[in-house]
């Protein structure tokens, strides 16, 4: 088979999509070297991001997210013979022949439409049409499956549910060492909490602060910080508006976007991790925290729960309330912090990238056979 992926987007930034497919491409050159592989990525990027003889890098100077996308991807395309085309990030070329399946990673831009950008908005807009065009549909989670099924009306058996997981990167570090070393290097206090997501409000930032609030008012709780990891985002604006409404600017700390090797020192050396995000299509963050051995406190809504089962604390995102109790216990409590830590670590080696390479490899042999996807032809290629 010939198999293009999409992959212009790492170009532009390095989380969400771009981590997704960066593991992906990674785990589907350790485990397959009979098919060949065009790598097309944005003209100014000169990374390399496979190193395979059956992987080549194509480059494309289609912009992403643009207005122009759809003609001109759909000519750039017609310089190169496929038998299939992933696009990672949602929207495929919708005029060419070529055929595609899509990774749909959420519906958060139909969910919480008011926390858009014009211009994702416009970019999202496609998405009736994406689901139709493509042959098959890669989603990351049973809700976000229902999700597709019951807001756009895809039927399910165009659907293939293949979690995504942490990379190896992220075990459990020796901790006092790990943050003595991080603390010193980021300025931040001995204890701390850690988030780690864009800063945007759709990850209700908002509602952490005023529970980061409440815990120092109500519980008196003032040796413990809030760090929070990763780039502003859409309307990021309010977050820090909100911090200085609640007079927290000596007890926040944003630290940006962090090396890969600094943000598994920041989950290491957490008193716990907290995701507090109204929606996630699967939610990454928390799984990595686990996987670090650090417990987690994450949302009762959509994927979060599927993600996490039993082995972290669970909240409704909208009362903050709520929050700063769990927030307090596993600043508290040893025995309830060791017994998340454990499960935790259990619950993340569940999931492997290796598995959802195999499984999205055995979803590309089905469509480009023209054969249905059941779900055992899934699980045997996976094994």
């Amino acid at each position: 088979m010939q198999i293009g992926i999409d992959a212009r987007l790492t170009y532009h930034q390095r989380a969400g999509i771009s981590r997704y497919t960066r593991h992906l491409l990674e785990e589907l050159a350790a485990l397959d070297q009979e098919n060949e592989y065009r790598v097309f990525q944005h003209r100014k990027h000169q990374e390399i991001l496979v190193d395979a003889p059956n992987f080549r890098r194509k480059t494309l100077y289609t912009p992403v997210h643009h207005r122009i996308e759809q003609s001109m991807l759909t000519l750039e395309l017609m310089f190169h013979s496929l038998d299939l085309l992933h696009s990672t990030d949602f929207i495929p070329p919708l005029y060419s022949k070529i055929p595609s399946i899509i990774t749909v990673h959420d519906l958060g831009f139909l969910r919480w439409p008011h926390f858009l950008t014009e211009d994702n908005a416009t970019y999202y807009s496609q998405i009736d049409r994406a689901v139709r065009h493509a042959r098959h549909i890669i989603v990351p989670s049973h809700s976000t499956m229902n999700d597709v099924v019951g807001q756009l009306g895809v039927p399910k058996n165009k659907i293939s549910v293949i979690y995504e997981a942490a990379a190896p990167l992220y075990q459990p570090l020796p901790v006092d060492e790990t943050r003595a070393m991080i603390t010193k290097k980021y300025s931040l206090p001995e204890k701390f909490v850690v988030f780690v997501s864009t800063i945007e409000p759709r990850k209700n930032i908002g509602g952490l602060l005023q529970a980061f609030h409440y815990l120092r008012d109500k519980y008196n709780v003032r040796d413990v910080g809030l760090v929070l990891v990763g780039k502003p985002g859409w309307l990021y604006e309010e977050v820090f508006e909100t911090v200085e409404r609640l007079g927290l600017q000596d007890s926040t700390f944003f630290v940006g976007r962090v090396p890969d090797e600094d943000l598994r020192s920041l989950y290491v050396a957490a008193r716990c991790h907290v995701h507090p995000a109204f929606y996630e299509g699967f939610g990454l963050p928390p799984l990595e925290a686990m996987a670090c051995g650090t417990p987690t406190i994450v949302s009762n809504t959509s994927s979060l729960p599927e993600v996490v089962g039993d082995a972290a604390l669970l909240v409704d995102p909208n009362e903050w309330e709520e929050l700063a109790v769990a927030l307090h216990r596993l600043i508290t409590d040893d025995d309830l912090h060791e017994e998340l830590r454990h499960k935790g670590e259990q619950r993340a080696a569940i999931f492997s990238w290796r598995r959802a390479a195999a499984e999205t490899l055995a979803v590309y042999e089905h469509v480009v056979k023209g054969y249905p996807i059941p779900a055992e032809a899934i699980s045997e290629r996976a094994r």
